[in-house]
């Protein structure tokens, strides 16, 4: 299995703070959201490789950093040769880029770069192997109004996604889409045939929504906390929260 963090962002929500840095080298409880990441993928005994895409403007950047660091996973970093917002390829674009460039055989466990979780994704990636489809991991916001702020995932008795819908003003559910995916190697051509239609190419949930509509997929939800570091409200409300967990 291989991991890829979509770290391509110009995390303009976050200006000042990400002007000069991506948003997944900010800092939360004293530790980057990177390199949070990357230690859960350290935790999974099946993951070989990371590939962690990001932007032409802070390339070097992520490069040096990986190389002050030791990590028991191997790390490979793209460039998708974007220099700012307006530019960008949008995630499903990096995901794309991705695998054009590394052509994996393998199963891919895709994570926001701005994506803090504390579940355990061994859970999650067993529930994804046995459904065999693309599986997507999902958080109950609780209430309505904070679910307009999210991809909300209605699902069957099977725990198949049989709605999705972006951003919605009424939600018919509040399971959150957390950008946290699954793809089995044996469906990867999927991104590829989705990048042909001239559906939105930023998102992920645009591309969960398609393959729910021309597949399956499925959602796996889960009670540990969850942080969607979007603004700067949701940043500090992550620090605070990981200062104290981890004094």
């Amino acid at each position: 299995m291989k991991g890829l963090i979509l770290a391509a962002g110009y995390g303009t929500r976050l200006y000042p703070l990400t002007l000069d840095r991506p948003k997944s080298l900010v800092k939360v409880g004293g530790q980057t959201i990177l390199e949070r990441l990357i230690r859960k993928f350290e935790g999974l005994e099946s993951c070989d490789a990371v590939y962690i895409v990001t932007n032409d403007k802070f390339y070097d950047m992520v490069v040096r950093w990986i190389r002050g660091r030791s990590f028991s996973v191997k790390l490979e970093v793209t460039n998708d040769l974007t220099a700012s917002n307006e530019e960008r390829l949008g995630a499903i674009g990096d995901i794309n880029l991705v695998l054009e460039k590394e052509e994996p055989c393998d199963d891919i466990l895709i994570v926001a770069g701005d994506n803090l979780f504390e579940f355990d994704m061994a859970d999650f990636v067993g529930f994804a192997r046995k459904k065999g489809k693309l599986s997507v991991a999902l958080y109950d916001v609780k209430f309505r109004k904070l679910a307009q702020k999210y991809g909300v995932v209605s699902l069957d008795a099977e725990q198949r996604i049989d709605d999705f819908q972006e951003k919605p003003q009424r939600p018919q559910s509040t399971l959150a889409s957390t950008g946290i995916y699954y793809l089995p190697g044996s469906k990867l051509s999927m991104i590829g045939d989705y990048m042909k239609t001239k559906l939105e190419k930023d998102a992920p949930g645009n591309f969960v929504k398609w393959v729910s509509e021309n597949d399956e997929a499925f959602g796996y939800v889960f009670t540990d906390g969850w942080y969607d570091i979007g603004d700067k409200n949701s940043l500090e409300k992550a620090d605070i929260e990981y200062r104290k967990k981890e004094l």
